[in-house]
Protein backbone atom coordinates (compact mmCIF):
# COMPACT_ATOMS: atom_id res chain seq x y z
CA UNK A 1 0.00 0.00 0.00
CA UNK A 2 2.86 2.41 0.84
CA UNK A 3 4.41 1.68 -2.55
CA UNK A 4 1.13 2.54 -4.34
CA UNK A 5 0.82 5.83 -2.42
CA UNK A 6 4.44 6.71 -3.29
CA UNK A 7 3.83 6.08 -6.99
CA UNK A 8 0.68 8.24 -6.95
CA UNK A 9 2.55 11.07 -5.24
CA UNK A 10 5.35 10.74 -7.79
CA UNK A 11 2.86 11.05 -10.67
CA UNK A 12 1.18 14.06 -9.07
CA UNK A 13 4.55 15.76 -8.62
CA UNK A 14 5.54 15.46 -12.25
CA UNK A 15 2.15 16.38 -13.78
CA UNK A 16 2.97 20.07 -13.34
CA UNK A 17 2.13 21.84 -16.55
CA UNK A 18 -0.82 23.53 -18.19
CA UNK A 19 -3.14 22.71 -21.03
CA UNK A 20 -2.04 24.88 -23.94
CA UNK A 21 -5.18 26.18 -25.61
CA UNK A 22 -8.37 24.69 -24.13
CA UNK A 23 -9.89 26.45 -21.11
CA UNK A 24 -9.86 24.58 -17.80
CA UNK A 25 -12.65 24.08 -15.25
CA UNK A 26 -12.32 23.21 -11.59
CA UNK A 27 -15.81 21.64 -11.50
CA UNK A 28 -15.04 19.44 -14.50
CA UNK A 29 -17.02 16.56 -13.01
CA UNK A 30 -20.22 18.57 -13.63
CA UNK A 31 -19.14 19.76 -17.08
CA UNK A 32 -18.03 16.68 -19.02
CA UNK A 33 -19.65 17.88 -22.25
CA UNK A 34 -16.81 20.38 -22.65
CA UNK A 35 -14.19 17.62 -22.97
CA UNK A 36 -16.04 14.51 -24.17
CA UNK A 37 -18.85 14.47 -26.78
CA UNK A 38 -19.60 10.84 -25.90
CA UNK A 39 -21.15 12.14 -22.66
CA UNK A 40 -24.27 13.69 -24.24
CA UNK A 41 -27.48 11.83 -23.43
CA UNK A 42 -25.82 9.67 -20.76
CA UNK A 43 -28.01 10.96 -17.92
CA UNK A 44 -31.22 9.88 -19.75
CA UNK A 45 -32.61 13.36 -19.04
CA UNK A 46 -32.64 16.74 -20.73
CA UNK A 47 -29.87 18.72 -19.05
CA UNK A 48 -28.82 22.35 -19.32
CA UNK A 49 -25.88 23.98 -17.57
CA UNK A 50 -23.96 27.22 -17.52
CA UNK A 51 -20.50 27.68 -16.08
CA UNK A 52 -18.55 30.88 -15.60
CA UNK A 53 -14.92 30.95 -14.56
CA UNK A 54 -12.80 33.96 -13.59
CA UNK A 55 -9.23 32.75 -13.31
CA UNK A 56 -6.37 34.47 -11.45
CA UNK A 57 -8.49 37.42 -10.31
CA UNK A 58 -6.42 40.60 -10.07
CA UNK A 59 -3.90 39.47 -12.68
CA UNK A 60 -3.84 41.73 -15.74
CA UNK A 61 -5.13 39.86 -18.80
CA UNK A 62 -6.27 36.86 -16.73
CA UNK A 63 -8.44 34.18 -18.43
CA UNK A 64 -12.22 34.33 -18.22
CA UNK A 65 -14.49 31.62 -19.63
CA UNK A 66 -18.23 31.06 -20.03
CA UNK A 67 -19.61 27.74 -21.26
CA UNK A 68 -23.27 26.83 -21.92
CA UNK A 69 -24.44 23.38 -22.92
CA UNK A 70 -27.68 21.48 -23.43
CA UNK A 71 -27.96 17.76 -24.11
CA UNK A 72 -30.73 15.17 -24.27
CA UNK A 73 -31.33 11.48 -25.02
CA UNK A 74 -33.07 10.76 -28.33
CA UNK A 75 -34.02 7.70 -30.39
CA UNK A 76 -33.95 8.61 -34.09
CA UNK A 77 -35.05 5.60 -36.17
CA UNK A 78 -35.02 3.58 -32.96
CA UNK A 79 -31.30 4.19 -32.33
CA UNK A 80 -30.43 4.96 -28.72
CA UNK A 81 -28.55 8.26 -28.98
CA UNK A 82 -27.76 11.59 -27.41
CA UNK A 83 -27.62 15.07 -28.93
CA UNK A 84 -26.33 18.37 -27.62
CA UNK A 85 -25.33 21.95 -28.28
CA UNK A 86 -22.65 24.11 -26.66
CA UNK A 87 -21.51 27.73 -26.80
CA UNK A 88 -18.15 28.74 -25.36
CA UNK A 89 -16.70 32.21 -24.88
CA UNK A 90 -13.08 32.28 -23.75
CA UNK A 91 -10.78 35.24 -23.37
CA UNK A 92 -7.18 35.61 -22.24
CA UNK A 93 -5.24 38.85 -22.56
CA UNK A 94 -6.10 40.30 -25.99
CA UNK A 95 -7.22 36.95 -27.45
CA UNK A 96 -10.95 36.09 -27.57
CA UNK A 97 -12.36 32.75 -28.72
CA UNK A 98 -15.96 31.89 -29.51
CA UNK A 99 -16.94 28.29 -30.20
CA UNK A 100 -20.32 26.83 -31.21
CA UNK A 101 -20.67 23.05 -31.49
CA UNK A 102 -23.37 20.47 -32.15
CA UNK A 103 -23.04 16.98 -30.59
CA UNK A 104 -24.19 13.49 -31.44
CA UNK A 105 -23.46 10.26 -29.55
CA UNK A 106 -24.54 6.73 -30.36
CA UNK A 107 -25.25 4.92 -27.10
CA UNK A 108 -24.57 1.20 -26.96
CA UNK A 109 -25.58 -1.00 -24.02
CA UNK A 110 -22.56 -3.01 -22.85
CA UNK A 111 -22.66 -5.10 -19.69
CA UNK A 112 -24.21 -3.15 -16.83
CA UNK A 113 -23.63 0.22 -18.47
CA UNK A 114 -23.76 2.24 -21.67
CA UNK A 115 -20.99 3.28 -24.04
CA UNK A 116 -21.42 6.62 -25.75
CA UNK A 117 -19.53 7.03 -29.05
CA UNK A 118 -19.70 10.74 -29.71
CA UNK A 119 -18.60 13.45 -32.07
CA UNK A 120 -19.09 17.18 -32.15
CA UNK A 121 -18.72 19.57 -35.06
CA UNK A 122 -18.89 23.31 -35.19
CA UNK A 123 -17.10 26.58 -35.70
CA UNK A 124 -14.46 28.35 -33.68
CA UNK A 125 -13.73 32.03 -34.09
CA UNK A 126 -10.46 33.47 -32.80
CA UNK A 127 -10.16 37.23 -32.49
CA UNK A 128 -6.99 39.18 -31.72
CA UNK A 129 -7.28 42.79 -30.63
CA UNK A 130 -3.95 43.96 -29.26
CA UNK A 131 -2.36 47.19 -28.19
CA UNK A 132 1.33 46.59 -28.78
CA UNK A 133 3.95 48.15 -26.55
CA UNK A 134 7.43 48.71 -27.95
CA UNK A 135 10.13 49.02 -25.24
CA UNK A 136 12.42 52.03 -25.32
CA UNK A 137 15.78 51.63 -26.99
CA UNK A 138 17.62 51.96 -23.67
CA UNK A 139 16.12 48.62 -22.62
CA UNK A 140 18.07 46.82 -25.27
CA UNK A 141 17.09 48.36 -28.58
CA UNK A 142 16.50 46.60 -31.85
CA UNK A 143 12.78 46.04 -31.23
CA UNK A 144 10.64 46.10 -34.36
CA UNK A 145 7.30 47.84 -34.56
CA UNK A 146 4.30 45.61 -35.38
CA UNK A 147 3.85 47.06 -38.85
CA UNK A 148 7.32 45.81 -39.87
CA UNK A 149 6.77 42.20 -38.75
CA UNK A 150 4.60 40.09 -41.04
CA UNK A 151 3.79 37.70 -38.18
CA UNK A 152 2.24 40.39 -35.96
CA UNK A 153 -1.20 41.83 -36.76
CA UNK A 154 -1.10 45.60 -36.42
CA UNK A 155 -4.90 45.85 -36.35
CA UNK A 156 -7.77 43.79 -34.98
CA UNK A 157 -7.98 40.34 -36.58
CA UNK A 158 -10.80 37.79 -36.52
CA UNK A 159 -10.73 34.36 -38.16
CA UNK A 160 -13.14 31.41 -38.19
CA UNK A 161 -12.43 27.72 -38.74
CA UNK A 162 -14.22 24.37 -38.70
CA UNK A 163 -13.63 22.34 -35.53
CA UNK A 164 -14.46 18.80 -34.46
CA UNK A 165 -13.90 16.44 -31.54
CA UNK A 166 -14.39 12.74 -30.75
CA UNK A 167 -14.99 10.85 -27.53
CA UNK A 168 -15.85 7.54 -25.88
CA UNK A 169 -17.74 7.62 -22.59
CA UNK A 170 -18.85 4.59 -20.57
CA UNK A 171 -21.03 4.82 -17.48
CA UNK A 172 -22.89 2.55 -15.10
CA UNK A 173 -24.93 3.45 -12.04
CA UNK A 174 -21.77 4.01 -9.98
CA UNK A 175 -18.85 4.19 -12.42
CA UNK A 176 -17.84 6.29 -15.41
CA UNK A 177 -14.72 6.71 -17.53
CA UNK A 178 -13.94 8.18 -20.90
CA UNK A 179 -11.31 8.99 -23.52
CA UNK A 180 -11.59 11.89 -25.93
CA UNK A 181 -9.77 14.30 -28.21
CA UNK A 182 -10.73 17.89 -28.97
CA UNK A 183 -9.67 19.84 -32.11
CA UNK A 184 -9.31 16.53 -33.92
CA UNK A 185 -8.79 18.24 -37.29
CA UNK A 186 -6.35 20.82 -35.83
CA UNK A 187 -8.16 23.92 -37.17
CA UNK A 188 -5.87 26.35 -38.96
CA UNK A 189 -6.02 30.03 -38.07
CA UNK A 190 -4.32 32.46 -40.43
CA UNK A 191 -3.89 36.07 -39.37
CA UNK A 192 -1.32 37.98 -41.45
CA UNK A 193 1.52 35.52 -41.86
CA UNK A 194 1.55 33.24 -44.87
CA UNK A 195 2.08 30.25 -42.56
CA UNK A 196 -1.15 29.61 -40.68
CA UNK A 197 -0.99 28.56 -37.04
CA UNK A 198 -3.21 25.75 -35.81
CA UNK A 199 -5.07 24.71 -32.68
CA UNK A 200 -3.36 21.55 -31.46
CA UNK A 201 -5.22 18.38 -30.54
CA UNK A 202 -5.93 17.91 -26.87
CA UNK A 203 -6.45 14.49 -25.29
CA UNK A 204 -8.48 13.75 -22.17
CA UNK A 205 -8.92 10.78 -19.86
CA UNK A 206 -11.65 10.98 -17.22
CA UNK A 207 -12.79 8.53 -14.54
CA UNK A 208 -15.04 8.66 -11.49
CA UNK A 209 -16.86 6.43 -9.04
CA UNK A 210 -19.70 6.69 -6.52
CA UNK A 211 -19.04 5.07 -3.12
CA UNK A 212 -22.17 4.56 -1.02
CA UNK A 213 -21.38 4.95 2.69
CA UNK A 214 -23.07 2.85 5.43
CA UNK A 215 -25.33 5.81 6.08
CA UNK A 216 -27.38 5.83 2.83
CA UNK A 217 -27.69 9.62 2.95
CA UNK A 218 -23.93 10.03 2.36
CA UNK A 219 -21.81 9.12 -0.65
CA UNK A 220 -18.28 9.91 -1.80
CA UNK A 221 -17.59 10.87 -5.42
CA UNK A 222 -13.88 10.70 -6.33
CA UNK A 223 -12.75 11.55 -9.87
CA UNK A 224 -9.63 12.25 -11.91
CA UNK A 225 -9.03 14.12 -15.16
CA UNK A 226 -5.82 13.91 -17.18
CA UNK A 227 -5.24 16.47 -19.95
CA UNK A 228 -2.43 16.58 -22.49
CA UNK A 229 -1.55 18.08 -25.85
CA UNK A 230 1.44 15.66 -26.11
CA UNK A 231 3.81 18.44 -25.07
CA UNK A 232 2.44 19.39 -21.68
CA UNK A 233 0.27 17.49 -19.21
CA UNK A 234 -2.04 18.31 -16.34
CA UNK A 235 -3.75 16.14 -13.74
CA UNK A 236 -6.80 17.04 -11.63
CA UNK A 237 -7.84 14.77 -8.75
CA UNK A 238 -11.03 15.41 -6.76
CA UNK A 239 -13.11 13.98 -3.94
CA UNK A 240 -16.64 15.20 -3.15
CA UNK A 241 -18.95 14.17 -0.32
CA UNK A 242 -22.67 14.42 -1.16
CA UNK A 243 -25.49 14.39 1.37
CA UNK A 244 -28.99 13.27 0.44
CA UNK A 245 -28.14 14.11 -3.19
CA UNK A 246 -28.91 17.74 -2.31
CA UNK A 247 -25.73 19.13 -0.74
CA UNK A 248 -22.11 18.52 -1.63
CA UNK A 249 -18.66 19.73 -0.79
CA UNK A 250 -15.13 18.61 -1.39
CA UNK A 251 -11.61 19.35 -2.52
CA UNK A 252 -9.68 19.06 -5.74
CA UNK A 253 -6.00 19.32 -6.55
CA UNK A 254 -4.60 20.51 -9.86
CA UNK A 255 -0.98 19.39 -9.87
CA UNK A 256 1.42 22.27 -9.72
CA UNK A 257 -1.31 24.89 -9.98
CA UNK A 258 -4.04 25.00 -7.34
CA UNK A 259 -5.82 23.51 -4.35
CA UNK A 260 -9.57 23.87 -4.88
CA UNK A 261 -12.57 23.98 -2.56
CA UNK A 262 -15.99 23.00 -3.99
CA UNK A 263 -19.49 23.40 -2.55
CA UNK A 264 -22.94 23.00 -4.05
CA UNK A 265 -26.66 22.69 -3.40
CA UNK A 266 -29.75 21.50 -5.26
CA UNK A 267 -32.70 23.82 -4.72
CA UNK A 268 -36.28 22.68 -4.26
CA UNK A 269 -37.08 23.37 -7.92
CA UNK A 270 -34.29 21.02 -9.04
CA UNK A 271 -31.81 23.74 -10.03
CA UNK A 272 -28.25 22.89 -8.97
CA UNK A 273 -25.77 25.62 -8.05
CA UNK A 274 -22.07 25.01 -7.44
CA UNK A 275 -19.16 27.22 -6.49
CA UNK A 276 -15.43 26.59 -6.39
CA UNK A 277 -12.43 28.65 -5.34
CA UNK A 278 -8.88 27.96 -6.48
CA UNK A 279 -6.09 28.64 -3.99
CA UNK A 280 -3.29 29.15 -6.49
CA UNK A 281 -0.12 27.31 -5.47
CA UNK A 282 2.06 28.28 -8.43
CA UNK A 283 4.17 31.47 -8.57
CA UNK A 284 1.31 33.32 -10.26
CA UNK A 285 -0.47 33.19 -6.90
CA UNK A 286 1.82 36.03 -5.80
CA UNK A 287 0.06 38.31 -8.30
CA UNK A 288 -3.57 37.15 -8.10
CA UNK A 289 -6.24 36.47 -5.51
CA UNK A 290 -7.22 33.01 -6.77
CA UNK A 291 -9.90 31.85 -9.19
CA UNK A 292 -13.69 31.76 -8.90
CA UNK A 293 -16.05 29.42 -10.71
CA UNK A 294 -19.85 29.20 -10.61
CA UNK A 295 -22.03 26.51 -12.19
CA UNK A 296 -25.79 26.40 -12.62
CA UNK A 297 -27.52 23.26 -13.92
CA UNK A 298 -30.97 21.78 -14.38
CA UNK A 299 -32.10 18.35 -15.59
CA UNK A 300 -35.64 17.20 -16.31
CA UNK A 301 -37.49 14.43 -18.10
CA UNK A 302 -39.80 15.04 -21.03
CA UNK A 303 -41.62 12.12 -22.59
CA UNK A 304 -42.26 12.56 -26.30
CA UNK A 305 -44.30 9.38 -26.54
CA UNK A 306 -48.05 9.63 -26.50
CA UNK A 307 -49.50 8.29 -23.29
CA UNK A 308 -52.62 6.12 -23.47
CA UNK A 309 -55.74 8.24 -23.14
CA UNK A 310 -58.98 7.20 -21.47
CA UNK A 311 -62.30 8.40 -22.82
CA UNK A 312 -65.70 8.17 -21.27
CA UNK A 313 -68.89 7.80 -23.25
CA UNK A 314 -72.36 8.49 -21.97
CA UNK A 315 -73.38 5.14 -23.46
CA UNK A 316 -71.30 3.34 -20.81
CA UNK A 317 -72.11 5.45 -17.76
Amino acid sequence: MKKVIFILMFILYYMITYSQQDPQFSQYMFNLTSVNPGYVGSSDMICLSLINRQQWVGFDGAPGTSFFQANAPVKPFGLKSGVGLSIMNDRIAFNKDLGINAYYAYRLDIGQGTLGIGINMGLINKALDASWYIPASELGGGFSSPDTDNAIPSEKESRMAFDMSFGLYYNTENLYFGLSSTHLNQPKIKYVDANASYISRHYYAIAGYRFQLPNPAFEILPSVLLKTDTRTNQLDASAIVRYNKKFWGGVSYRAGDALIGIIGIELFNGVRIGYSYDFTTSDIGNYSSGSHEITVGYCFSLSLEKAPQKYKSIRFL
